[in-house]
């Protein structure tokens, strides 16, 4: 994955930037497949460039066409107008603790304050049918927190999301939406939302004016949990997105904290799971500045710096030639019959396949620019279901 110059100016050319925007707005490429390209073409105007004739090699029926220049820059456009800014991770600005994950988004829209994503933040998240008080030790513990130097970053949404951003407004929140950064979700938040804006930071993948989806949320999950050095659960049952964006913070090596509550209350499932599970039980704010002292901090420490203009990359004319032993179709159908729906190690499918790594990840790229296969967090790649182009 690209990895910024943390102390470098913005290294993007307004151009560039634009393509950033372009080539992760284009169907088919994920964060994953974003940085793999980056990688490979050591541009996204190059990786734009190259997109129509890869996805047919992949075997796409119809080229893999970008987004038109004119609705990335009038996305662009609108941002701005909105008092917005567009980082991407080859910015100084870009969360550095979100930048050491596997799949961040390449490029984020901010309202706010922009200098809050790289202060030390924790996450509180929990059912938006919350309790009476577990709202109010949501609201407690993230004033609590605040006053001794903690951001509060959750997703906006009612209940605990809404007390605990509610409990930091005064101290620094930062609230990551799961559509559009102008679609206000619930829209009974709208009051919140315009002070976080004004007070706090609000953080977007999503592309402007687009509504939450059901997919969209565990998306806006991983930037929650990816962001901070840990989660606390306040109230959530044992299916809730709370107990995925706990599952992520785990993945991603983060601590995770839980409220204890009654096991008659299906609220208190998930947070009395996580910490059977061995989560850290809070009580106070107290609880989780201790966590916080012996975290080491391993997944959040500065990534290697890489000059953008310089990435290692191998020319595509070359791989190609690195396949003459074996053709190209060959290889492609060599790599789909050992992938099914159920996701296997990519390492493992290169021993399983008897090729060089140069020449499966160029093939790879290729069936994912077409639709037919995907790459997940964690070097994990699975079958994409056929569809008819």
């Amino acid at each position: 994955m690209f990895k910024p110059k943390s102390n470098a100016t913005p290294s993007l050319e307004e151009k560039e930037r634009l393509a950033w925007l372009c080539l992760s707005r284009t169907d088919n490429i994920g964060p994953i497949t974003f940085y793999k390209l980056l990688e490979h073409f050591g541009s996204a105007s190059e990786a734009l460039a190259a997109l129509p004739e890869m996805s047919k090699r992949g075997g796409r029926k119809k080229p893999l066409i970008a987004p038109p220049e004119g609705q990335i820059e009038k996305e662009y456009a609108a941002l701005q107008k909105l008092g917005g800014t567009l980082i991407t991770a080859a910015d100084k600005e870009y969360p550095l603790a979100l930048g050491a994950t596997d799949d961040a988004p390449p490029v984020l829209s901010v309202l706010g304050d922009v200098t809050m994503l790289n202060k030390s933040c924790i996450a509180i998240v929990g059912a938006r049918n919350a309790s009476l008080n577990g709202r109010k030790f949501a609201k407690k513990i993230a004033a609590d927190l605040g006053k001794r130097g903690q951001i509060i970053i959750s997703g906006l949404a009612r209940g605990i999301d809404t007390s605990a951003h509610q409990g930091s407004l005064e101290t620094g929140t930062i609230a990551v939406v799961a559509g559009g950064i102008d679609v206000v979700y619930p829209e009974e938040n709208q009051k919140l939302y315009d002070a976080i804006k004004e007070k706090g930071a609000i953080l977007a993948e999503s592309p402007l004016g687009q509504k939450p989806f059901a997919a969209s949320f565990p998306r806006r999950n991983r930037i929650v949990s990816g962001i901070s050095k840990g989660v606390i659960v306040i109230e959530a049952t044992q299916r809730s997105g709370s107990l995925i964006t706990a599952r992520l913070a785990g993945e991603q090596g983060r601590d995770v904290y839980a409220m204890p509550g009654s096991p008659l209350d299906p609220r208190a499932a998930g947070p009395n799971h996580l910490i059977r599970e061995g989560a850290t039980l809070i009580r106070n704010a107290d609880d989780v500045l201790e966590g916080l002292m012996n975290f080491s901090g391993g997944t959040l420490r500065e990534p290697e710096t890489y000059n953008i203009n310089h990435f290692s990359f191998q020319n595509p004319a070359a791989e190609q030639d690195d396949t003459s032993e074996i053709s190209r179709e060959n290889l492609q159908e060599m790599v789909l019959s050992h992938l099914s729906f159920t996701p296997i190690q990519l390492d493992e499918l290169i021993r399983s396949c008897h090729v060089s790594a140069s020449q499966l990840q160029s093939i790879f790229l290729e069936l994912e620019l077409a639709g037919r296969v995907k790459r997940l967090a964690g070097g994990r790649v699975i079958l994409v279901e056929n569809e008819e182009e």
